[in-house]
């Protein structure tokens, strides 16, 4: 190598260090022991977990039926359904036949008892038509394969750090969206319409399955050890049962996600020849619904205004293979040449589309209130901790901090204090003017007026 490319090759490597420092997972990963119990804790439903599921489906139901996005939201942050998915791609990962198992039985209960529940809410509910929420939750398209996938990369990411971040676990959780669809499928039970429920239902199963994929790719990117057998019978036996269950679990599951793709990329192709073939002067297209169906698949338009010749469309027609739509056959419904009905048409979709912006705007508004509730209670605990040791570092050892809710006898909610923890360095003592002086400091960090500082004596080595 010559002296002027040893520059060069120096800064490439430099730059790729910072890279590899940049995009490192070891530094504040949790032992994988800890990991584990967090993950198998998640996955048993009972006590506790299956009343949370069973509220969070009433929640996530209501929500639906009423059309409120905000509610389905709530409902996503409080559900459990998270943990036995995670336990499936864990298992898978660390060839755990056991929690395997135990997570697929868990996942099995969870769909039961969330189907039961919605389907006696939709069966009893006075509201019977199916609102736009309802309606999302039915057609799964390749962006649900996505979310679903990068929502497990994310969950197993956050769940494998030692401060585990607040905000990701509930993110993924909304975003991933398994508690509207399996709402809707007992929706589809309860109204005894079977094409909501295999729908609903399908969308359900593409965003577990993906969930644990993207859950069992990290756990192998983070070298877990794998389960070992003591006897070989059983080792040999136990990975056969994992290959049956793996094999019933992807192929279903890719071979979906293909057809997904492929109706996807139809639906886009469609659009275009919609936007750019099918313009004809006087004449509107206000309605097109492209159908997939394979050889079969249809694209069915309503135009209003002059009439358009059959030439015309023809030569529309001809130019379907040009956008790779063969084998799809173009219907053209036309509504006349009348003035008056042609007005009173836009008129009507006028006032439709006015009133679909109008409930998007609803809907964005809630969800930037949800939002903004929910980021503002979130305490950047590790970012505060960092700052008090740059600030008291020789003098406190340890720092827990917690908003408590202050009720009154009655069982009221009178306010909100933030509780701080501290533990300072051995042999050293805080007085009250230096438990003072972190109180104030905490109340104008955390915007907080009620701040508690207990000081916590110094753990003694036995």
């Amino acid at each position: 190598m010559t002296e002027s490319q040893e520059p060069v090759r120096t800064a490439w490597n430099r730059f790729v260090e910072s890279l590899r420092d940049r995009f490192n997972l070891d530094d504040d990963k949790a032992s994988e022991e800890e990991v584990r119990d967090n993950i198998r804790k998640g996955v048993e439903f009972r006590g506790t977990n299956l009343w949370v599921l069973i509220f969070a489906i009433f929640i996530a139901s209501i929500g639906l039926n009423v059309n409120s996005t905000a509610v389905i939201i709530g409902a996503m942050l409080v559900s459990p359904l998270m943990g036995p998915i995670m336990g499936v791609g864990l298992a898978l990962g660390v060839n755990n036949f056991d929690l395997m198992k135990r997570s697929l039985r868990s996942l099995g209960l969870a769909v039961l008892v969330g189907l039961v529940t919605s389907t006696l809410y939709f069966w009893i509910s006075p509201l019977s038509t199916a609102q736009s929420e309802l309606l999302a939750r039915t057609t799964p398209t390749i962006y649900d394969v996505l979310i679903a996938f990068f929502g497990g990369l994310a969950g197993i990411v956050a769940q494998s750090r030692k401060d585990r971040v607040s905000t990701v676990i509930p993110g993924v959780a909304i975003a991933t969206a398994l508690m509207p669809p399996l709402c809707t499928a007992g929706f589809g039970l309860a109204r005894g319409d079977f094409g909501f429920f295999i729908g609903a239902f399908y969308l359900f199963f593409i965003n577990a399955v993906f969930i644990a994929v993207g859950t069992y790719i990290i756990v192998r990117f983070l070298k877990y050890k794998k389960v070992e057998f003591v006897d070989p019978k059983k080792e040999l036996r136990a990975r056969r049962y994992m290959t049956v269950i793996v094999t019933v679990t992807l192929v279903p599951s890719v071979i979906l996600a293909y057809g997904i793709v492929q109706r996807t990329i139809f639906e886009s192709n469609a659009k275009n020849f919609i936007d750019k073939v099918l313009v004809f002067e006087g004449s509107e297209v206000v309605s097109a619904v492209p159908t997939y169906a394979g050889d079969s698949s249809t694209i069915e338009v309503m135009l209003v205004g002059r009439v358009v010749p059959e030439e015309a469309i023809a030569v529309a027609r001809g130019q379907l293979a040009t956008y790779s739509l063969n084998h799809t056959r173009l219907i053209v419904r036309q509504a006349g040449a009348d003035n008056t009905f042609d007005g009173q048409t836009m008129q009507s979709l006028l006032r439709n589309n006015i009133e679909i912006l109008e409930e998007k705007n609803r809907q964005i508004e809630q969800l930037r209130q949800l939002a903004d509730r929910y980021l503002s209670d979130t305490l950047p605990a590790a970012d505060i901790a960092r700052e008090v040791g740059s600030l008291w570092g020789e003098r406190i050892e340890r720092i827990g901090l917690a908003r408590c809710p202050l009720f009154t006898t009655g069982g009221a909610v009178a306010d909100t204090a933030l509780v701080c923890y501290v533990t300072p360095v051995e042999g050293y003592a805080m007085d009250e003017v230096q438990r003072k002086a972190l109180a104030d400091w905490l109340r104008v960090r955390t915007r907080m007026e009620r701040v508690r500082v207990v000081v916590l004596p110094t753990e003694q080595e036995e």
